[in-house]
C-alpha cells in the first residue's frame, strides 16, 4: 500500500495546476468546475499527508478546502441587479 499512496501526490500536483487554471478563465463555468477541481486535489493531498504525517500540510489543504467552498457558493449566488459584487 504504501508505494501507491506515494503516487498520489502526483494527480494531486496536477488537478490543483489545472483547478488554479480554471478559476483564472473569464467564464464563470469553468471557474466553477476550477473550485470543484481544488477540492478533489485537497482531498488527495490530504489522503497522501494522512499517509506521509504531513500535519502541516493536512491543516493548509482543509483551510484552503474551505476558502475552495466559500469560492464555489460565491460563483454560484446570482449578481445583484445592479451590477456590483456583492461583499463577502
Amino acid at each position: 500500500m504504501s508505494e501507491w499512496i506515494d503516487l498520489v501526490q502526483w494527480p494531486a500536483m496536477a488537478a490543483s495546476l489545472l483547478a488554479a487554471w480554471l478559476v483564472a478563465s473569464n467564464q464563470k463555468a469553468r471557474r466553477n468546475v476550477g473550485f470543484w477541481v481544488f477540492l478533489a486535489s485537497n482531498v488527495l493531498w490530504v489522503a497522501w499527508g494522512w499517509h506521509d504525517g504531513a500535519w502541516a500540510l493536512i491543516a493548509l489543504q482543509v483551510a484552503l478546502a474551505v476558502l475552495n467552498i466559500r469560492g464555489v457558493r460565491k460563483t454560484e449566488q446570482p449578481a445583484p441587479a445592479d451590477g456590483r459584487q456583492a461583499q463577502a
